[in-house]
């Protein structure tokens, strides 16, 4: 009896730390999207809301670890327990660094604002990325919540869309500021934006890796499983 009640106790505690990684991840898609709608709008006040927001995330990232540490300890995980319980905290370092990116985005925003950059059309040309890269954010984390690993593997090839299109980007702001001198400074700027939702779809296909590894006990980073795996198996 006193097994059954170590291990139900486990699954409570487990269940406790998953809600908590779901609720930051409410929290930087949260900053993502508020920090995509100051870039469009110029809402300063709204970017600088991002940027103190991440206080929060970078907050329950500490809290997460230490739970995920303690659970460690008295629990002792073995196995599949102790691989869930690491790759839990793997996704919980993918989300700040998301959060990472969001500010670096409301930051920017800022800046372009202060110094009136607003010479190209900054937000059309991320438009699209960034729509990818949250529709990918919010299906990793769904995959996260359900343990959809079938799901995960079709986010994991989505990413080199969002790779393309950052390159398409790329090769467009180049071509502007090679044409017009004057819209260098506001091209470097959304640059930048753009690689900082690039590294979001990164982190998001991160997420959906360790959905695999704690799924079917299979580390695929750094690996061509998800072009080679079959999915309708």
């Amino acid at each position: 009896m006193t097994g059954e009640h170590s291990s139900k106790q486990y699954d409570t505690d487990l269940e406790s730390i998953r809600s908590k990684v779901l609720l930051m991840g409410g929290l930087v898609e949260s900053q993502f999207r508020d920090a995509m709608v100051a870039f469009r709008t110029g809402n300063v006040e709204m970017a600088f809301a991002v940027v103190k927001g991440d206080d929060s995330v970078n907050k329950l990232e500490v809290q997460l670890d230490d739970t995920c540490s303690h659970l460690i300890v008295r629990r002792q995980p073995t196995a599949n327990d102790l691989r869930t319980v690491m790759a839990t905290v793997k996704v919980i370092t993918d989300l700040e660094r998301i959060g990472d990116e969001a500010t670096k985005i409301a930051r920017t925003t800022a800046s372009m604002q202060e110094r009136g950059a607003m010479i190209i059309n900054h937000y059309e040309t991320v438009r699209v990325i960034a729509n990818s890269a949250a529709d990918m954010l919010h299906d990793s984390l769904d995959a996260f919540a359900r343990l959809d690993s079938k799901q995960a593997l079709r986010l994991i090839a989505q990413d080199e869309v969002i790779d393309h299109e950052f390159r398409s980007i790329m090769r467009s702001l180049i071509t502007f500021m090679m044409e017009d001198p004057r819209t260098i400074s506001s091209a470097l700027d959304t640059l930048w934006v753009a690689k900082a939702i690039e590294r979001i779809g990164d982190h998001a296909k991160n997420i959906a890796e360790y959905v695999i590894y704690i799924v079917e006990g299979k580390d695929i980073r750094h690996s061509d499983y998800a072009s080679t795996a079959d999915l309708d198996e």
